[in-house]
């Protein structure tokens, strides 16, 4: 969906309230005042009971409250602006809210969680909060939500297209064509700003590999296939490329008999200098170990997208500087449930699933900070948290480990081979990604660089 579809300028408004259950009402008002069948008091009791249950404060003063309702329509979004500011006890010191976003959803809604995590990474880009922020009136700030929300503040610069960059998109192009590769896949941060893949390779089924969001056009191009958003921490050339394609296999972009042919360079360079064919099936053929299914059948593939995110963010941003080591295990629940007990007391027990689904973009702090906790993750497939300090209770002694590699690396490796799941594992020392399947290990992520082991 996007985004800019659901911002309707007459539920835009300047709050007077200073409080958030005044704000809401304010917000529940403008909405009901539309569609007469809303119950703004019932309406307003979820809300405040969602706050104090977790807080949906986002930082940069930026709040989204959000609740799904059996209603006659998909969402309603509502945005309140306060000038002077909103009190709130989840906001750090004496900051206040000058923003709220209010999401109506209806209970059917599939693309729920999606669609509030979509909001929620547009709505950490400061410049966005800031021109919002300082708009002279409510019109102006429709303007710069629609800009924003669209792409348009954010949309990816036309990289430079010099001699060297042009040579190499033609050879690319004629490379990828003599080798029956069935995609191109463009690495898009080696340009500062990005690039546009259906403006290089017009003619070619393209995959833009980016580590910044990019909302792709519902009316795209049949030729754009999409946009893989997988982060990097290395200035290397194509280091996300091992990443990007397990994505884009688990997404059915492409398929295990395809050849892809990538074209990058060194990032933040504005220079394509390199291109390579990849055999997909040949990368992958000793994670599949004789088997046609590289994701367990429950396991939705924006929930593991959604997990190899944050334990890139893990091994890039740790804590305090280091990496954090933890282990998640995603998949086959029921089963992993029988072979784990509990370190320690589960923080996520007796929460609503909704409020614990590792697709919510609230849970990414919570995971982070309990990600110190010995134990491993427990995640369905669905994305639903299920524990966190559980202790793996499976053995594997058909399968050796490198050197170097530790508990953590040993029990991910048994419990994919005891299930049929998928564990991704976070190195303490290293900072290395690597997904266990079957036993089999796939580095998602190079070692930094200067890591021991």
């Amino acid at each position: 969906m996007k985004l800019d579809k659901i911002i309707a300028r007459s539920r835009i408004i300047d709050l007077r309230s200073t409080d958030m259950k005044g704000a809401l009402t304010e917000l529940l008002a403008v909405s009901a005042a539309k569609f007469p069948d809303l119950k703004p008091d019932s309406l307003l009791r979820g809300l405040l009971q969602r706050e104090s249950t977790m807080t949906t404060y986002l930082g940069s003063g930026v709040a989204l409250p959000h609740v799904r309702v059996k209603m006659g329509r998909r969402y309603i979004l509502a945005i309140g602006r306060s000038r002077e500011g909103i009190h709130n006890e989840n906001t750090v010191g004496e900051e206040k809210i000058h923003l709220i976003f209010m999401l109506l959803a209806d209970e059917k809604a599939r693309d729920y969680l999606q669609l509030l995590a979509s909001i929620a990474r547009l709505l950490k880009d400061e410049d966005l909060v800031l021109a919002v922020r300082q708009a002279a009136t409510t019109d102006d700030v429709f303007d710069r939500l629609v800009a924003g929300f669209g792409g348009i503040l954010a949309k990816p610069v036309q990289a430079q297209q010099n001699r060297i960059n042009r040579l190499m998109i033609h050879e690319a192009d004629r490379v990828a064509k003599g080798a029956g590769c069935g995609a191109i896949m463009v690495f898009g941060d080696a340009f500062v700003g990005g690039i546009e893949p259906g403006a290089w390779f017009p003619k070619s089924k393209t995959i833009l590999v980016t580590r910044n969001l990019v909302e792709p056009d519902d009316e795209a191009d049949g030729n754009f296939a999409g946009v893989i958003q997988v982060r990097s921490y290395s200035p290397r050339r194509l280091a996300q490329l091992r990443s990007a394609m397990f994505v884009a296999l688990t997404r059915g972009m492409i398929s295990f008999n395809d050849r892809v042919c990538c074209v990058g360079g060194i990032a933040g360079s504005n220079q394509f200098d390199t291109v390579v064919i990849v055999d997909v099936e040949r990368e992958f053929q000793t994670l599949l170990t004789g088997h046609a299914d590289l994701m367990p059948d429950d396991v939705k593939p924006e929930v593991l997208e959604r997990v190899i995110a944050i334990a890139t963010e893990l091994a890039v941003e740790g804590r305090e500087g280091k990496p954090v080591g933890c282990l998640f295990v995603v998949g086959d629940a029921p089963k992993v449930e029988k072979l784990i007990k509990p370190l320690v007391l589960n923080p996520f027990y007796g929460y609503k699933e909704e409020d614990r689904n590792i697709l919510s973009p609230f849970m990414d702090e919570t995971v982070k900070e309990f990600s110190s906790i010995d134990g491993a993750f427990i995640i369905r497939g669905d994305g639903v948290v299920s524990s966190a300090g559980s202790l793996i209770q499976a053995a594997d002694s058909d399968h050796v480990l490198p050197s170097g590699l530790g508990s953590r690396h040993a029990a991910a490796a048994a419990i994919s081979v005891a299930t049929e799941c998928i564990s991704i594992v976070v190195s303490s020392s290293t900072g290395q990604v690597t997904l266990f399947r079957r036993g089999v290990m796939l580095p998602l992520t190079e070692k930094k660089i200067g890591a021991a082991g």
